[in-house]
């Protein structure tokens, strides 16, 4: 009997996220193993889509947003009860044998009732807390009365569901000491498709100059300006660097909440005219701004959420043989090895950030070892199909009649 998974998402590709970029590849390397799966998108997939789309050969069931009030609280009542109705809906249609949510809790809380209504088991994937999201996003703040309802849902659904999956060593131990047993939890690390990255290429020059960094050491970050990633870190860093590297360049991709804020600490630190605001480029683009990059630098600010959570970006970098300079936050330290395939310093600290860069723009010479070696640990550890794999015990434990679970 070929396993049939129900995948209940908060948002998928087309729009590009680590979010989306993660559930794509577990979604083909999970067909790659001969299982059959089915994906439902919340009300939260904002990208203009009919009822059902197929998009890069994966189909999509789109649960439409509710109408109603959008006050705190109702909006998320309004959101769960969409999908649930969704759910039932396409989980007749396609009469999977396991449904699997996704995070936030807003698709686990639903898929648990449809589950118990239809008598299929449910597994839940934690990516991040949504209560930490909340967090970040200046929604509410640690200890509030949210912050602490939310984690009792979350909580909640750990406990009622089959089986409970997530990214990262960081999120398995927080789990676990809310008193989900630890046999229950398994870990399905953030990977990449090994053969979609190769060593990065030339510059080019023209887009070189176009941007002004002809002759610079340029340092970068290519991705979304959430305040978590640190990059006011990263300006208050680029004095003192350039003392001591005058012809250090900050290369700024991207955009995001933090943009006119980081725009206004550059020209307050004086320092404008050495940092290159790009916006956002076309995805197909991406490639062509990495080539520019010398260092690449993920400054991730210590919060729960990135104590907690591993990214995919360093774990692209590596497989493109970059050289890369990352907070130690406890995500990134689930990925970097210190002086082998990246380098760490203090969370927060400024300066530590600018005698890092310093440092790795300085010895040249060590940048081939740190390349093989990052590629070297994304090929052996960090690939799909190693992580995938992951799924099978736990799934052929929920669904026993099926075989090749």
């Amino acid at each position: 009997m070929t396993l049939r998974v129900l995948h209940v998402l908060d948002h998928s590709i087309p729009l590009h996220s680590g979010y989306t970029f993660r559930t794509a590849a577990l979604l083909r390397e999970q067909r790659r193993l001969g299982w059959e799966t089915f994906h439902l998108t919340s009300p939260k997939h904002t990208a203009p889509s009919q009822p059902d789309e197929t998009v890069d050969g994966l189909h999509f069931f789109r649960t439409p947003a509710p109408a109603g009030p959008r006050l705190p609280g109702l909006a998320e009542i309004s959101l769960m009860k969409a999908v649930q109705v969704r759910l039932r809906e396409v989980a007749l249609k396609v009469r999977p044998h396991i449904i699997h949510a996704h995070s936030p809790v807003l698709n686990a809380i639903p898929a648990l009732r449809v589950g118990r209504e239809l008598g299929i088991p449910v597994v839940y994937e934690v990516r991040a807390f949504w209560e930490d999201a909340a967090v970040d996003h200046g929604t509410t703040h640690e200890g509030s009365l949210r912050y602490r309802f939310t984690r009792w849902l979350e909580t909640y659904a750990l406990r009622h569901a089959r089986h409970v999956f997530t990214i990262c060593e960081g999120l398995r131990q927080d789990i676990v000491a809310r008193g989900i047993p630890a046999a229950k939890v398994t870990v399905i690390p953030n990977a990449v498709d090994i053969e979609s990255f190769t060593p990065g290429g030339a510059a080019d020059e023209t887009l070189r100059a176009q941007l002004g960094l002809s002759g610079g050491e340029v340092v970068g970050f290519i991705g979304s300006f959430y305040a978590y990633e640190g990059l006011d870190l990263l300006l208050a860093a680029l004095p003192e660097l350039l003392r001591e590297r005058p012809n250090a360049r900050l290369l700024l991709v991207g955009g995001g909440p933090q943009e006119a804020a980081l725009k206004s600490q550059a020209a307050a630190l004086g320092v404008a005219d050495k940092v290159v605001f790009t916006g956002r480029v076309p995805h197909a683009e991406v490639q062509r701004y990495y080539d520019l990059i010398d260092v690449l630098a993920y400054p991730r600010h210590s919060m729960r959420l990135t104590e907690l959570v591993t990214p995919l970006k360093p774990l692209e970098a590596m497989a493109q043989g970059r050289v890369l300079v990352a907070s130690d936050v406890g995500g990134h330290q689930e990925l970097i090895r210190h002086g082998e395939t990246g380098a760490l310093f203090t969370a927060g600290s400024a300066p530590a950030l600018s005698r890092a860069l310093a440092d790795l723009l300085a010895r040249r010479s060590d940048w081939p070892a740190l390349r093989q070696a990052g590629r070297r640990f994304v090929e052996q550890e960090r690939n799909w199909a190693a992580s995938v794999a992951r799924y099978q015990a736990p799934y052929r434990h929920a669904v026993p009649q099926t075989a090749d679970a």
